[in-house]
């Protein structure tokens, strides 16, 4: 049974909390998610609310402060790790990969090529059953190392044709990068130079472990019936999409990196260079950049099967985090951006 719940919690943020809950919504009632928890915030006022139910058995509300797989958004805390290495002189960007890990990536790569996608190197999670986006059966448990991945990944080749291609692969060697420059696991310096200091207590990197801290609401895939997707081993992702957080996280996060906090200047700056992807953003190191008609909003999305997330900030300091359950379809394009659109210009543009 689907229930349509709506909580909301702390205060609208100039009334934007009135815009967002009709559209949340709708995205739930149009059958696009089983829940929806959506956080906007600009300076110190914040609008938290729930929408959905946690569990479509058994119902009950989703937490506003519930745990959800960040997917993809793993990438941005992975190149936040990189340019600090940069700025401490350990990488350079256009150091090529192999200075560091030699014989390790076919061809000449280098690190800012492998941080914003134009590396060329093949997407592990084309080939059938290595795609968390997917249904994989009992192989959902099972564990993978990131040598493994590359191993499918440098089995076939990209065309050579100038232009972007986004590639998990490219994390998964930017996570090794990480570890031979450090001599410590990536999670670790994600925890240590990340998680710890910002004091992100709700974010982990889950290594092997199948389940999501509680509360979460559960994760689904229509087969074409609702099956339960949340349990699954994510070290098939592992740094390029592991990760699980929350809104009131990530949004700290974001609005940390985007400030400066986490690096220097000249850093931040390297991750806002776009190049064009023809795929409705621009990608930096790390970071997407989508244009709305009042202006540009930065950070990332993240797909794993049964959770997307969005995590935006404009430079006004504005934000919006959103996780999403899909139902029976995937939310679209323009109900996803028609919200953000709602949340940073105040209509739907």
């Amino acid at each position: 049974m689907m229930m349509n719940v709506l909580m909301a919690v702390a205060v609208a943020v100039g009334g934007q909390g009135a815009g967002v809950r009709p559209e949340l919504e709708k995205i739930v009632a149009g059958g696009a998610a089983t829940a929806a928890l959506a956080r906007v915030s600009d300076g110190d006022r914040t609008w938290s609310g729930v929408v959905g139910v946690r569990d479509v058995k058994r119902g009950g509300r989703p937490s506003p402060s519930g745990h959800f797989r960040i997917g993809s958004v793993t990438k941005t805390f992975v190149a936040t790790v990189v340019l600090q290495l940069v700025d401490e002189g350990k990488v350079r960007l256009d150091d090529p990969i192999d200075r560091h890990l030699p014989g390790l990536v076919p061809g000449r790569v280098t690190v800012r090529q492998l941080l914003n996608h134009t590396s060329h190197l093949y997407d592990y999670m084309s080939e059938p059953g290595y795609s968390t986006n997917r249904w994989r059966g009992d192989a959902r448990f099972r564990s993978y190392q990131p040598r493994e991945l590359l191993k499918v990944a440098f089995a076939k080749k990209l065309p050579d044709d100038g232009g972007w291609h986004y590639s998990n692969t490219n994390y998964v060697v930017l996570g090794l990068l990480v570890e031979k420059v450090t001599g410590r696991a990536y999670g670790e310096e994600v925890r240590r130079r990340v998680l710890r200091p910002l004091g992100l207590r709700h974010t982990v990197v889950p290594g092997d472990r199948a389940g999501l801290p509680s509360p979460h609401a559960k994760g689904y895939e229509p087969l074409p019936r609702l099956v339960d997707a949340t349990r699954m081993n994510p070290s098939l992702d592992w740094a390029a999409g592991e990760m699980i957080s929350t809104t009131r996280d990530l949004e700290r996060f974001m609005s940390a990196l985007l400030s400066g906090k986490l690096t220097s200047a000249a850093s931040l700056r390297a991750m806002r260079t776009t190049v064009e992807t023809g795929a409705g953003f621009g990608y930096g190191l790390g970071l997407q950049a989508y244009t709305l008609p009042c202006g540009k909003v930065w950070g990332h999305s993240g797909e794993l099967i049964g959770y997307l997330t969005f995590a935006f900030r404009a430079d006004s300091g504005k934000s919006l985090t959103l996780s999403l359950n899909p139902s029976t379809r995937n939310p679209s394009t323009a109900e996803v951006m028609g919200l953000a659109t709602k949340v940073f210009c105040g209509s739907e543009g």
